[in-house]
């Protein structure tokens, strides 16, 4: 029993948190098949975007455009959580990004402050 006890301990110990985990750093995928690469910048609690490939619906002539470009820069404003900007459609937007768990990212842009969109990215 002692042994039982002893090994689960370690195992609950060893065991990494989400916050430990929670980096935002790398390649990501929305359900339509629109991939991004997340990184730190700036003094490193920023967080960045280049969009890598645009899919479904939204792979139109204005968003083909940004393939290759920084499309999301914001500050860190809490644990898993940044606001800035935003870019889609070919117009710049209020953002925010959450990293809800340690491979979902939620992805956030208003126009006019009441037109909003949110996607959720897996990692991939």
């Amino acid at each position: 029993m002692r042994t039982l006890l002893a090994v689960s301990l370690l195992a609950v110990m060893a065991a990494p948190s989400f916050a430990q985990e929670a980096t935002p750093e790398g390649q990501w995928r929305d359900k339509f098949g629109t991939t991004v690469e997340f990184s730190l910048c700036g003094d490193g609690t920023q967080l960045c975007a280049v969009l890598l490939d645009v899919q479904g619906k939204s792979r139109t002539k204005a968003n083909l455009a940004y393939v290759n470009r920084q499309v999301v820069k914001a500050d860190k404003t809490a644990a898993n959580e940044w606001q800035g900007t935003v870019t889609f459609n070919g117009t710049t937007a209020a953002g925010k990004v959450t990293q809800v768990a340690a491979d979902v990212m939620e992805v956030e842009g208003c126009k006019a402050a009441i037109l909003c969109q949110t996607l959720a990215f897996n990692r991939l």
